[in-house]
């Protein structure tokens, strides 16, 4: 599978402050990926890079087979964190007017935005100016407009922010939507569920760093496991279970951390043949949030 976008040793800095460090992924076509980090871990400062509208202080990026974004900017989508569209114009000159921007004839973008637009459910808006429109339905504008000229590769700068959670499964169909035409995504959020449910691949961010990059159950393992256990128990009983390493008591029991590669069930096991009494028993999967807490080391 050949690579859309890859970035080698990257590195940005402002004067004195580095805001990304030896920044080094690569992106596969066709793929969803979700670029995930805490507000501040550089992830715009990394997009604006990807699109040149800055240019690394070290390191090389390549981009649709180009050294610069901004060679190949007609075969890129980008959806920027700061919306914005002129607030007069209705839907359909909106979209078809940015699209003309990336080399799309008017007419054509006229029918391509009236057709996205109808998918998305703005039928009834087509003629409506931009700023009489709720935000959920501005950001989907903003969204058609940055695919209506079918880009290759669409750059999603937290494209969730702001929305409300039925808004939020529209925009993730979308996506999908995307990806299954062809294209290649790349998204920022620091909302986790959204990755998880998405991304075939995600990369993690942290004051300016790169974390993690590989597939959301690889993440995952990263987290460690715990056990939520109650009935008539005693502390000392559950702390002896093999591989728990710490616990913590609740209201109907305790919650134990198991030690890295534990396994729930051995403890499940042990608890049963010594006799405990377990009125519940419950090994949940760690969420791609709980890795990431573990591996940015930021538990906002």
């Amino acid at each position: 599978m050949s690579s859309i976008l890859s970035l080698d040793a990257v590195s940005k800095r402002y004067g004195a402050f580095e805001a990304v460090k030896d920044l080094s992924f690569s992106v596969q076509k066709g793929a969803i990926v979700g670029f995930l980090g805490p507000n501040g871990a550089g992830k715009t400062s990394t997009i604006r890079m990807i699109l040149g509208l800055a240019a690394p202080t070290t390191g090389r990026i390549e981009v649709l087979g180009a050294d610069d974004g901004r060679k190949v900017r007609d075969r890129i989508g980008f959806l920027p964190e700061e919306r914005g569209l002129y607030r007069k114009m209705n839907p359909v000159d909106a979209v078809a007017y940015m699209a003309a921007l990336k080399g799309l004839p008017m007419a054509e973008g006229r029918r391509r935005a009236r057709a996205l637009l109808e998918e998305q459910g703005l039928g009834e808006a087509l003629k409506r100016p931009m700023k009489a429109l709720s935000k959920g339905m501005a950001q989907k504008v903003q969204l058609v407009s940055a695919i209506a000229h079918r880009p290759e590769l669409v750059i999603l700068d937290e494209p969730f922010s702001g929305l409300d959670p039925v808004n939020q499964q529209g925009l993730e169909r979308m996506i999908r939507d995307l990806a299954d035409q062809g294209a290649t995504v790349l998204f920022s959020t620091h909302v986790m569920q959204h990755a998880e449910r998405l991304c075939q691949k995600v990369v993690l961010m942290a004051r300016g760093a790169k974390v993690f990059e590989g597939p959301v159950a690889e993440a995952r393992a990263a987290a460690p496991r715990f056990l939520v256990l109650e009935g008539g128990l005693d502390q000392a009983a559950i702390q002896a279970l093999p591989g728990v390493v710490e616990i913590e008591p609740t209201e109907a029991g305790f919650r134990a951390r198991l030690a890295p590669g534990a396994q729930p069930q051995a403890a499940l096991k042990a608890a049963f043949e010594r006799g405990l009494d377990v009125t519940r028993f419950e090994a949940p999967e760690p969420s791609l949030h709980d890795a990431f807490i573990v591996l940015t080391g930021d538990d906002r």
